[in-house]
Order: C-alpha cells, then sequence, then structure tokens
C-alpha cells in the first residue's frame, strides 16, 4: 500500500520549530553514528537510512563523526557509545531497550538504551513521524513524500515489560515491534526433566528416579526429587550443557507436560508442609541453582505447581515461569471469577519474587483455525501482569503454524507490551485499515459483533475448546448466518484488489472451519451435513462437500499446514471429514429409540445425553462429537425398540485415547428380551485391543446372532475404573466412551 503526499508533519508538535529532513527529494542530512557504535547502532543507521530513502527518494549517507563537516545531523548512539551526540541525555534512564527521539535547532537525535534502545528508537520514528507501518512480515506500508517537514519532537519512551515474546519469529518483525525471543537466553527451555533423565535410559534399571504413585513407580509422569541421584545427574548434565552453549544464560530444570508428582514419603512430606507440590520442586530447583550462581535457573509454576509454597521462597537466580493454561479467555483474568484461583497465584509469586516469567496463551490450541474472540481480554490481561510487576511475558500464539487472525493478534500483542496503555481500538482499525483496505469495515463489524455475542452469552473461552453451536453464543445459528454476510460484503469491496481478496479470503476460513464442524454436530436438518434422499437413504449435503473440498484447498493455498497443535494436515483433516460424511450416519432398528441408562452419562459430554446412542449418528476419532462418556463406572442401558422385532446384529462403538485417559471396556455384554423383565444373554465379548493402540473400535464389540425376536437390548460395558499402572493416570479415574448402539 503506498500513501502519496508531500509533506509529512510530526502528530505531536507545539508548532514552534520545523525541520525540513527532505525536500523535493533530495537532503542535507547525514546520519552519525559513535567511533564506537554497537552492532544495533549501525543497523539503526542503515535501517533510517533505507525507509528515508524508500519515502522520499534521497539517500542519506551514514557516517562517523570524524567525517562531519556543517551539515544537519540525524545522531544515533546508544549508552556508552555516544560521545558525539550534542545533547544532555539521562542514559541510565533509557535502561535496555528504552530511547529518546528528539530534535534540536536543525538536528534530530535518536538516543538508545545499552541493547537495541538504539534501533527501536528508528523504527519508532518511522512509524510515528514519517507514517511507515509493518503489519505482517509480507505487508508494510511505505508512504512516499518527495518533501519530509518535521515539527519539533521530544519524546521518550521505556517499557515497562523488559522481556517481550509474541512468538513470531520474523528477525525484521520482532526489531520493527520491539520483541524478543526466548531461544536467545534459554539454553533449555521448560519440561526438561526427561531431557535430563529419559525414562528410555533410566527407568528399567533405576525406577526410583521416576514418580512414585499408589500404584508404584512410573516412567510417564515426574521424577523424584528428594532422590539423591537424580540431583545429582541433572547437575552433572547442566554442566556439561552449560560448557557446550555458555553463552546462555537461562537453563529450565522443570517438570513434564503431565501431572503425577511423586508421592514417595520424602516427596509427600515436603508438599505436605508447603501446601502444594511447588514445594519439593522449588526446594530441589534452589538446591540446583545453588550450583550455577553465575545462570539463572527456571522453573515452572504450571497445572499442579501453580499454587506458591508456604514457607520455600525462590533463590535470586531462580526464574518462576508461571503459566495460566487452564484459565477461561472469555473475561479479563482479573475480573474473572472462575480464574481467581490464578489470581491469586500471580500475587502470591509477585510477593515471592520479581524474577517472574508470565507465560499466557492468546490461542485456540485444539482447533488453529477456528473463531477465538479473544481480543478484548489481550489488553486487560497484559496490563495486569504488568500492574503486578511482572518482567517478562511470553505470549504463545500458534508461532511458525498460521492461526485464526495470526497477524492482526500478533500485531495487538506486540504493540500492547511496548506499552500497555495504548488506544486498542484505534491500534486495531489502523491495521484493519493497512491491511483489508476496503473490507476493513466488514472485518471489523465480524469482530465486534462475535465478541459481543460472546460477552452478552457469559459463555468461556477455553484454548482447548470447539466451535459448538449454542443458541445465542457467538457461534449461534443467527450470528453464523450475520458472519456469513459480512464476508460476502468483504470479499464484494476488494475484489478487484486480489492480494487483499487472498487475505479476507484467510480471514475466512474459521468460518468455514465452524461451519463444517458444526454441520457434523447438527448431523441432520437444516445446518447438519447429511439429508435422507427419495429412498431413505442418508447422504453427505453436496453444498457441504463443496465448503470443505473450498476450505482444504484454501488452506493448502493460503500456507496453513495444520489444524490443530499437534499438526494435523488440511489433507489430513480432508480424509477424516469425507469418511465421516460417507459413513458417519446409518439407519437401523434402534435408531431415534428411547434409551434408559442406570445411570447418567457425564455431562461433560454431548451435555450428558444418551441419546446419542441411538441418533443414528457416528462420533468419530474424537470423544467431543456425539459421543458419551463414563468416568470410574459401568455403563448400562437399556433400549426399547417400541415393539418386537427381529434381530441379527448388535454392536456398539467405543473409543480409546490413553493421553485422555479413555480406554476400551474389560468386557461388552448384550441380552435381549421381548417383555423387559426377563433378559436372555446373547454374548459377551472380552476387549482384546491393546491398551495402547488409539482409535474408534466397533468390530471386536460386535455380535451376530441366530435371528431372535426382541424389543429390548441391554448393553453392559464394565470399566477398568482406575487408569493402569503404566499409565501417567495411574490411581486415577478412567474413562469408557462409546457411540452408536447398532442393532439390525
Amino acid at each position: 500500500m503506498v500513501f502519496v503526499a508531500t509533506i509529512v508533519l510530526s502528530p505531536f508538535s507545539n508548532g514552534l520549530q520545523k525541520i525540513t529532513l527532505v525536500s523535493d527529494g533530495a537532503s542535507k542530512y547525514s546520519i552519525f553514528l559513535s567511533p564506537a557504535a554497537s552492532s544495533i547502532d549501525s543497523q539503526a543507521g542503515f535501517v533510517l537510512q533505507k525507509y528515508i530513502q524508500m519515502i522520499s527518494g534521497a539517500l542519506l549517507p551514514v557516517k562517523l563523526p570524524s567525517m562531519q563537516g556543517t551539515s544537519p545531523a540525524i545522531y544515533i548512539g546508544s549508552t556508552g557509545r555516544s560521545k558525539n551526540i550534542p545533547s544532555d541525555i539521562n542514559w541510565p534512564a533509557l535502561e535496555e531497550d528504552g530511547f529518546i527521539i528528539k530534535t534540536t535547532d536543525r538536528d534530530i537525535i535518536i538516543a538508545g538504551g545499552s541493547e537495541k534502545g538504539s534501533l527501536y528508537g528508528v523504527y519508532t520514528f518511522l512509524e510515528m513521524y514519517l507514517g511507515c507501518r509493518k503489519y505482517s512480515p509480507t505487508v508494510e506500508v511505505i508512504p512516499t513524500h518527495s518533501t519530509i517537514i518535521l515539527n519539533d519532537i521530544n519524546a521518550m519512551q521505556v517499557p515497562k515489560i523488559k522481556f517481550r515474546d509474541a512468538y513470531y519469529y520474523d528477525p525484521e518483525y520482532m526489531a520493527w515491534h520491539k520483541l524478543d525471543n526466548h531461544s536467545d537466553i534459554f539454553g533449555m527451555y521448560v519440561h526438561t526433566f526427561r531431557q535430563f533423565i529419559p525414562p528410555e535410559k533410566y527407568f528399567s534399571e533405576h525406577p526410583e528416579y521416576f514418580t512414585m504413585t499408589k500404584a508404584g513407580r512410573i516412567s510417564d509422569a515426574q521424577l523424584c526429587l528428594t532422590n539423591p541421584d537424580v540431583f545429582r545427574i541433572i547437575v552433572d548434565e547442566l554442566k556439561t550443557r552449560i560448557q557446550e552453549n555458555p553463552l546462555k544464560q537461562y537453563w529450565s530444570v522443570s517438570q513434564n507436560d503431565t501431572y503425577s508428582p511423586c508421592e514417595c514419603n520424602a516427596c509427600r512430606s515436603i508438599d505436605s508442609t508447603e501446601g502444594s507440590p511447588s514445594g519439593s520442586l522449588l526446594a530441589f530447583v534452589n538446591r540446583v541453582a545453588d550450583q550455577f550462581p553465575d545462570r539463572t535457573i527456571s522453573t515452572l509454576a504450571y497445572q499442579y505447581t501453580r499454587a506458591v509454597p508456604r514457607t520455600i521462597v525462590p533463590r535470586k537466580n531462580v526464574n518462576i515461569m508461571l503459566c495460566s493454561i487452564e484459565c477461561n479467555r472469555s473475561k479479563p483474568l482479573s475480573t474473572d471469577l472462575s480464574s481467581a484461583s490464578f489470581q491469586k497465584d500471580v500475587e502470591d509469586w509477585c510477593r515471592l519474587t520479581n524474577n517472574i516469567y508470565l507465560w499466557d496463551y492468546v490461542v485456540q490450541f485444539r482447533n488453529l483455525i477456528s473463531p477465538f474472540p479473544n481480543l478484548r481480554v489481550l489488553q486487560p490481561n497484559i496490563q495486569y501482569f504488568a500492574a503486578n510487576g511482572v518482567k517478562a511475558i511470553f505470549e504463545q500464539g500458534s508461532g511458525g503454524t498460521l492461526s485464526e487472525f495470526k497477524e492482526l493478534r500478533t500485531y495487538l500483542i506486540a504493540k500492547l507490551l511496548w506499552n500497555p496503555y495504548l488506544n486498542i481500538d484505534s491500534l486495531m482499525n489502523d491495521f484493519l485499515g493497512g491491511y483489508y483496505g476496503a473490507a476493513a469495515p466488514y472485518i471489523r463489524s465480524y469482530i465486534d459483533r462475535m465478541h459481543d455475542a460472546l460477552e452478552t452469552s457469559g459463555e468461556d473461552l477455553v484454548i482447548y475448546g470447539y466451535p459448538f453451536p449454542s443458541k445465542s453464543g457467538y457461534l449461534s445459528a443467527d450470528n453464523m448466518d450475520r458472519y456469513i454476510d459480512y464476508f460476502n460484503q468483504a470479499e464484494d469491496a476488494v475484489k478487484d484488489s486480489p492480494e487483499i481478496l487472498r487475505r479476507v479470503h484467510a480471514a475466512r476460513l474459521p468460518l468455514q472451519f465452524a461451519l463444517l464442524e458444526q454441520s457434523k454436530i447438527y448431523g441432520t436438518g437444516e445446518r447438519g451435513c447429511f439429508f435422507q434422499d427419495s429412498t431413505g437413504s442418508w447422504n453427505a449435503k453436496p453444498s457441504v462437500v463443496s465448503m470443505l473440498e473450498l476450505f482444504v484447498k484454501s488452506c493448502n493455498e493460503l500456507g496453513y499446514s495444520a489444524i490443530e497443535e499437534m499438526g494435523t494436515k488440511p489433507d489430513q483433516y480432508y480424509e477424516v471429514t469425507k469418511k465421516y460424511f460417507d459413513s458417519g450416519i446409518k439407519n437401523h432398528l434402534a435408531s431415534g429409540k428411547s434409551i434408559l441408562m442406570k445411570s447418567p452419562p457425564s455431562p461433560k459430554y454431548h451435555n450428558g445425553d444418551a441419546s446419542a446412542l441411538t441418533n443414528s449418528l457416528r462420533g468419530w476419532e474424537d470423544y467431543h462429537m456425539h459421543w458419551v462418556g463414563y468416568e470410574g463406572e459401568m455403563m448400562e442401558g437399556t433400549i426399547d425398540l417400541g415393539a418386537t422385532q427381529t434381530i441379527r446384529k448388535i454392536s456398539t462403538n467405543f473409543l480409546q485415547d490413553i493421553n485422555s485417559w479413555i480406554f476400551l471396556p474389560l468386557e461388552v455384554e448384550y441380552a435381549i428380551s421381548e417383555d423387559g423383565r426377563q433378559y436372555r444373554t446373547v454374548a459377551k465379548i472380552k476387549n482384546t485391543i491393546p491398551d495402547k493402540q488409539s482409535g474408534a473400535f466397533v468390530e471386536p464389540f460386535r455380535v451376530e446372532l441366530e435371528p431372535s425376536n426382541a424389543r429390548y437390548i441391554r448393553i453392559r460395558a464394565s470399566n477398568m475404573n482406575i487408569c493402569p499402572d503404566w499409565h501417567k493416570g495411574a490411581g486415577g479415574l478412567a474413562w469408557i466412551f462409546a457411540d452408536e448402539i447398532v442393532v439390525e
């Protein structure tokens, strides 16, 4: 995008002094660096030279002070490297990344702190005073001005948040938006217990190094932090790694990404005294930190270790990485009652230490390409962290993978990490206008309606959520129809601008994804994916199949390489979804018939509605859709066919997903009856599928009968109740999930 003009003025002028930097494409100015200029100072000088030439055509020479004549100058320098700057500057006040931009009678000064301040000052000068923008690594605005006239400037910025990571690692984009990269300072980064002591190497001979549970030692969890050999191995391994990578300051000694802290007598004693498993963890990490006084040892306050210990205080060289993974994203963390425990943990840790690294989550990881209206909580959450004295924030988006509104969300986060008190509304409008052009008003309407609907509904928003429809929520039928209208108008507004149209198509992908997922949830009816033809057969709607094909084609063309955090590719999504369209519904004798359960299913899934077992719709390999679950108990239910029928086959679909603590039943028993009182068992089927084999299984739980008359079908599915010893949830309750009970 190009703006054409002949003059640009500083927006913060009092009108007393003007500097003509460029006149009719020519300039008398030079860019002066210090003789001791750092690499950052030099980079800043050449960046400024590059953009001024792009804006005006004038090439300002980059010089050292020894080359200085009488020409006016732009001085660039940083703390300890700026003897030539003709101004009295309070250098310590700039800290690492702060800067000053000011004008004198004829000169311009961009002075920075000890790290990247001078470079950040140059990019701010380009943005605030010359009208440049960088909306993404590939989309920037460079206005054209044959003449550049500046009003007087006297600006100073110093960030309150010292380390700002938006998980977006294009180098120029990061420099422009003053972002950091954790890999620049961390030698090892989170969930490192397995790296230090891999169970594949140690468990068979030394199970005592690993978590003790009620069922014994298990390898797929944590370490025993009171075992002296565990301490020795980690310290020795850390010494080796630091020697191999001596420039890294931060080294993580932290729990694996799972649960089950050690419950041996020694570990349990510490945790009981401290009131939290963070007690044994922090006691261990403090001991490690004592061995490395010149390094910072980082550890996690994450899930089961999030609460502060009662008495143990982190060493000065211990960094606490505090994580918000469980929190609701529909309301600001500081005011959301459901986040009260997290608020307490933030405030408790911040009272205990000023060495906090706040790890926040800002996308929907389970469905990266799905509507996720959290834009209004970004600012209050960052403000809350800053107000509590947090100096380092990592906002985890989708990293190198594209996701819903990635460019917009990253842009807003980057700006807010530098200054949490910007006008977010103006910031968003600036981005939308520059990135989406004439489509911007319709994209803004889509964003606003979605966020308004979420707030009005009171629904929660979680990072492992699904685009489920609701009666009045942000993904209700009425709202989805309005969103379609907004995008139709947006595409029409930019139909003659291919590149901007492409960006609008990318913004529309989450809506298409939600429509596809909802069609599977609705199943039948106006919004479902299936229709019944004149012969009574069920088929996928051609319009929905076409939407699937368009969605996957667009994902591939636009560079969306994964649908969700675990890496499912668009083509893989097509395959499983098309398979569901081909076989996800089937009429049978029990279709639509009532089923009475001995105890109701868990209300967490399919609203606890057992009718999912006889609604003709199959669940696919995801327990959130058309499955019902039982936690730690048997599933038993009876189907009433309404009248006596001749039965030849009975089968039930069961799911196994051990990472979610879901196991196949130990045994399934089928019994039939004509009167509902006297039952005859027709099959007892033992499970033969290995525990660790994931998927949806129907064949092992199918029985073929001699033709038999029955009105009632009873099923009993035995749950193992408790997760097995080898499982990370050993001792916890096990689930069974069932789907359609097919009677033929």
